[in-house]
């Protein structure tokens, strides 16, 4: 049984706190929050003692840490708990510093136990599907990758002052997305951001929607696009093309049921936000991570992975700054 200590609260905390209880190889045995009442609250509803984070780091029979706290805690936190021997998921990204991740991922070589970064859409079935035939050669030499993801709508602005920016909060995901599908980070980045859904967000030094193109070494091409504002719900679809054919992934429906008249046809809106759409993956990840942790399988999104993806958003964020192309520094 795999004993957990849960770094964090909040909505990410509480979806993995279902996953962890809902296991049969693991189990909540503490959480830890800045915020008291949250913990309380958590650590009452699973019953799971509250501790401080200190306390459940220090503690020899807690195996596990997921982190699910602030940013700016994780490279920290992923360091402490790795020097104490837990095996460890950690909610992206590793830091909002490029630099502070790299000496997170150096200060770590050693660690005993594996140490995974929370990037739930690889744990879609949908997309896995996709990055299957893609590798297997199903639709022959990928060429060109098309990725839609639009929010229905855009975080509080006390969010958006500390959450990294655009790029580094929201488009991570795709970027990540795009190394899993085409199987390579891509060479280059060319990025434009504005902001058109809320005047305050672009007041905050952020933008809310946004376009990037990516280059590969080998000449194939991916173009993620990016808005905080959908009016209809959480839309995430996918398109690879190939030498031999196109995949594509469409969006999961609030209803399968659909209405066709003379006067056209009518279906559901898509899922409403990422709790929903990607619940299924949520609960696959945690299954990955127990698989790691307690019988030896290869950590699925590593370390590294999360580093990659932050090198590319933090391209992507210097080419909307500057308007030119920039070079990724793997």
């Amino acid at each position: 049984m795999l004993k957990v200590g849960l770094l964090g609260a909040g909505r990410i905390g509480q979806v993995h706190a279902v996953n962890i209880t809902g296991h049969h190889e693991s189990t909540l045995v503490a959480v830890a929050d800045v915020h008291g009442p949250a913990a309380d609250r958590l650590a009452r509803q699973y019953g799971a003692d509250v501790r401080s984070t200190e306390e459940i780091i220090a503690d020899p029979d807690i195996d596990a840490v997921l982190i699910a706290t602030s940013t700016d805690t994780h490279s920290d936190l992923i360091e402490a708990a790795a020097a104490a021997g837990k095996a460890i998921l950690c909610e992206k990204p590793v830091d909002l510093s490029l630099e502070r991740a790299r000496l997170c991922l150096a200060r770590t070589k050693g660690a005993t136990a594996p140490i995974m970064v929370a990037f739930n859409r690889r744990f879609d079935p949908n997309f896995a599907k996709v990055q299957q035939a893609a590798a297997a050669g199903e639709i022959g030499k990928t060429e060109l990758l098309s990725i839609t993801s639009y929010d229905p709508a855009p975080p509080p602005i006390e969010y958006v002052k500390v959450s990294g920016g655009l790029f580094r909060d929201m488009m991570i995901h795709d970027l990540d997305m795009a190394t899993f599908l085409m199987g390579d980070a891509p060479v280059q980045i060319s990025a434009v951001g504005r902001a058109l859904v809320d005047p305050a967000i672009g007041a905050a030094g952020d933008v809310d929607t946004a376009v990037a193109t990516l280059m590969y070494a080998d000449g194939r091409l991916a173009v993620i696009k990016n808005s905080r504002r959908a009016a209809y719900g959480y839309d995430q679809r996918v398109e690879l093309l190939g030498s031999e054919g196109l995949l594509a992934l469409e969006n999961m429906r609030e209803s399968t049921v659909s209405k066709a008249t003379r006067d056209g046809i009518i279906s559901a809106k898509p899922e409403h936000f990422f709790l929903e759409r990607y619940a299924r993956a949520y609960v696959i990840e945690w299954q990955a991570f127990v698989d790691s942790a307690l019988h030896g399988a290869p950590v699925p999104a590593t370390l590294q992975d999360g580093i990659t993806a932050l090198a590319l958003a933090d391209a992507a964020h210097r080419s909307s700054e500057t308007g030119q192309p920039v070079a990724v520094e793997l």
